[in-house]
């Protein structure tokens, strides 16, 4: 007779230390799963969320600054001018090199929401910008180089050759500085400028990187 049948062994017990052990691991399980859900919760709630629209917060960033100096030339304007005194008898001439300097500006004052225009699916923001602004010369006669001829030249010839030479040289620098070349240094340092004043603003109202497209009236058409 087989004794093992008429007495089965009983299965073996789950040993006790493990049974604490997933008791003790639950609560943590449950506290992690109810943690992360709260996060989740509270970054639905205080996410950033945009404040206005785009056009309203870009006008508030321009009006802090109506005037915006984006760009400055140092000019070297060389200009002569001559006089003639006693019927002829008595000339002179001057060269003069009298340093200049020419600012461009955008008046931002002029920008409102018709310059503007949004394009939610591409997240685009065009501004056009009025056309730039050059200053009057500013003329440092304290560091001109002059230049005199003559036998013999009077205080009052000299005071006109020094007048004529100013005008000359603030007439020459408002050329100098419609220059092609200068022109497209100020534009490129304009829409760099606003691009900069506009996307801090957005991004704190809550518009994330938006893509800013700056134009300026008057520049040529890209070919």
């Amino acid at each position: 007779m087989d004794l093992d049948r008429l007495n089965p062994r009983p299965a073996p017990a789950t040993p006790l230390v493990q049974v604490r052990g997933r008791l003790a691991v639950l609560p943590w399980l449950l506290f992690l799963g109810a943690a992360a859900i709260a996060v989740w919760l509270a970054w639905q709630m205080w996410k950033p969320a945009p404040i206005g629209d785009p056009l309203a917060t870009s006008l508030v960033a321009f009006d802090k600054q109506d005037r915006l100096t984006v760009f400055s030339a140092e000019l070297a304007p060389v200009v002569a001018s001559d006089d003639s005194r006693l019927f002829g008898l008595v000339t002179s001439r001057q060269v003069a090199v009298i340093p200049a300097r020419v600012d461009y500006a955008i008046d931002l004052g002029k920008v409102g929401r018709d310059r503007m225009r949004w394009d939610a699916v591409s997240q685009t923001l065009t501004v056009r910008l009025p056309a730039l602004e050059v200053t009057r010369p500013n003329l440092d006669e304290a560091r001109a180089q002059y230049l005199r001829e003559g036998v013999w030249i009077t205080r009052a010839a000299q005071d006109k050759l020094t007048r004529d030479n100013t005008k000359l040289a603030e007439r020459l620098a408002v050329e100098q500085a419609a220059n092609p070349v200068l022109l497209g240094l100020a534009r490129s340092a304009a829409k760099d400028a606003i691009r900069q004043n506009l996307a801090i603003p957005l991004q704190v109202a809550g518009f994330g990187d938006v893509k800013l497209s700056v134009l300026i009236d008057g520049e040529p058409a890209k070919p």
